[in-house]
């Protein structure tokens, strides 16, 4: 885990290695959360529609490797996840430094609530809890919490 991170806007052809960083990152860290998607599943949406037509970030270790992803939706902080590897080492700081960047007024974000580690994360960045769900609105049905950050 030694050299440089860049953080860069995604390109097509980095949709299939942050799909993979996403599948990685959500099986290390939400192993009781079922997912409704296939990996296959998973891996077209990033290439038809979040690489395409969501602001999509990367970060990218020396050598090419993809080891984390970020995308937003206006003031959504809609995905972050990172190679479980490369966790501790403030790429995600880095990202949310970007995201509050790139939406000044302000970000809002879902974590579900089994993910403590994803709570004290975003605290941490000034990021206040504002609702609680118990997870009718998302296809995992898992509970989760809205997140907000105002500057």
């Amino acid at each position: 885990m030694t050299g440089s991170v860049a953080l860069r806007r995604a390109e097509p052809a980095d949709a299939r290695a942050a799909a993979d960083v996403w599948l990685r990152s959500f099986r290390a860290a939400l192993p009781t959360v079922v997912r409704t998607r296939s990996d296959d599943d998973v891996r077209e949406y990033f290439r038809d529609v979040v690489v395409p037509e969501r602001e999509t970030w990367v970060a990218e270790a020396a050598g090419g490797a993809i080891v984390g992803v970020m995308v937003l939706r206006e003031e959504q902080l809609s995905q972050l996840y990172l190679d479980p590897a490369w966790r501790g080492h403030g790429i995600g700081d880095r990202f949310v430094a970007l995201a509050k960047e790139r939406s000044p007024g302000g970000l809002t974000l879902w974590t579900f609530q089994v993910n403590k580690p994803a709570h004290r994360f975003y605290e941490r960045h000034g990021f206040t809890a504002v609702e609680s769900t118990d997870g009718s609105g998302n296809e995992e049905r898992e509970p989760d919490v809205r997140y907000v950050w105002r500057p």
